[in-house]
């Protein structure tokens, strides 16, 4: 019996780090060929994750350009995969959650009626204009993809909410599964800067900002409030990797260059972040990854957005929305550092998002899916 020939597609770092471990996983698998397809949407971001995971991709589109708008991400993606798909000739392609190369790659796929895999299914704030272009971006796969891997069950009930039950399973996050490889206690930094952070006597914030809803007034406001935080609170070393985008870029430095327990810092590989992460007291994010990522480790996490699509740690209590604002932001942030209590109930929550065992059912759906083996139990937290 010939190989199943599955293609995983991403482009951007996020997307890298929860694909590569079921790359690995499938290429493991004696009935699967593993093909790893990469857009490079974020080529540096991209490059040091694969780096990383020691991934080599079989076709890279290379597409990235400079202030690159969401039009020519999407159509270049398109143009592109005409060809992947054409030379490579997958039995089925993967896209995993929202961003442009996940839409495109699922359209492409569609258009050369291959069937679509739908890595981290489900996620839904019911506003298409937030996050964006993301929301919008998970839906369309949605109406196009023929498997579903949700992380939770929640996000299995979001699509039986539009009539979709075929196909469905639960799998936990694959984040949950990269986190094993990743996270080590004798992790040393390649950037000299994080290896002497007094993680011992002082509490390390872990910040993220980057969003293109939150562009202009909220991000300025983040900014403003993230220095507040910084300015009040000797005990504290606020570090934040700050995104490529020039929009990003200065307005953190705008806010925060000046204050001298702020680290501006480059974007970090992905080991180097899990295990800061790991360090840290405390994440404030406007990311979606994060928000899995965090819990499993132990880390309350303040979202810096005005909803998220990721309601289970919310309720599980390992992650609280603080909204755009500055006032909310400053108040959570201060509650956290300053009473021990209201911290430890978000650090000892429960992590809603896996087990570790997310790549195993997904390949195992995919095999099923085909006719060559069972279908796999759902996971449950």
């Amino acid at each position: 019996m010939e190989k199943l020939r599955i293609m995983s597609v991403f482009g951007t770092r996020p997307e890298a780090i929860k694909m590569a471990p079921l790359v690995k996983e499938l290429a493991g698998r004696e009935e699967i060929e593993s093909i790893c397809c990469v857009t490079a949407q974020h080529r540096e971001m991209l490059d040091s994750v694969l780096e990383v995971f020691d991934l080599k991709p079989d076709w890279d589109l290379d597409i990235m350009t400079p202030r690159q708008t969401l039009s020519t991400i999407t159509s270049k993606c398109l143009t592109g995969m005409d060809e992947a798909i054409d030379t490579l000739k997958p039995d089925m392609i993967l896209v995993h959650g929202d961003t442009s190369t996940t839409f495109a790659g699922a359209l492409s796929a569609f258009y050369h009626q291959v069937p679509v895999g739908h890595v981290e299914a489900g996620l839904r704030t019911w506003d298409k204009y937030s996050p964006y272009p993301e929301e919008m971006n998970r839906k369309l796969v949605t109406a196009i993809a023929d498997l579903y891997f949700c992380p939770t069950e929640n996000n299995r009930e979001n699509l039986r909410r539009e009539a979709v039950t075929e196909g469905v399973f639960v799998t936990g996050n694959t984040v949950i599964d990269a986190l094993k490889t990743t996270v080590r206690k004798d992790y040393v930094f390649a950037a000299e800067e994080l290896n002497r952070l007094p993680y011992d006597t002082k509490k390390i914030l872990l910040v993220t900002c980057h969003r293109r809803e939150n562009y202009g007034q909220p991000m300025e406001d983040i900014m403003s409030a993230l220095a507040e935080i910084a300015r009040t609170h000797e005990d504290v070393e606020l570090v934040y990797p700050v995104h490529l985008s020039p929009v990003v870029q200065e307005c953190a430095k705008k806010h925060l260059a000046d204050i001298p327990n702020v680290h501006l810092i480059p974007p970090l590989a992905a080991d180097e972040m899990h295990n800061l992460m790991a360090r840290c007291y405390l994440v404030l994010t406007d990311s979606g990854g994060l928000q899995e990522e965090a819990p499993a480790l132990g880390k309350p996490v303040l979202v810096m957005r005005r909803e998220t699509e990721r309601p289970e740690a919310v309720t599980a209590g390992t992650v609280k929305l603080a909204g755009v604002k500055y006032d909310d932001i400053v108040g959570m942030a201060h509650e956290l550092i300053a009473d021990p209590a209201a911290y430890a109930a978000m650090a000892h929550a429960v992590n809603p998002y896996g087990d570790g065992c997310a790549c195993r059912r997904i390949a195992d759906a995919i095999l099923w899916h085909f006719g060559r083996g069972g279908r796999p139990e759902d996971f449950h937290p």
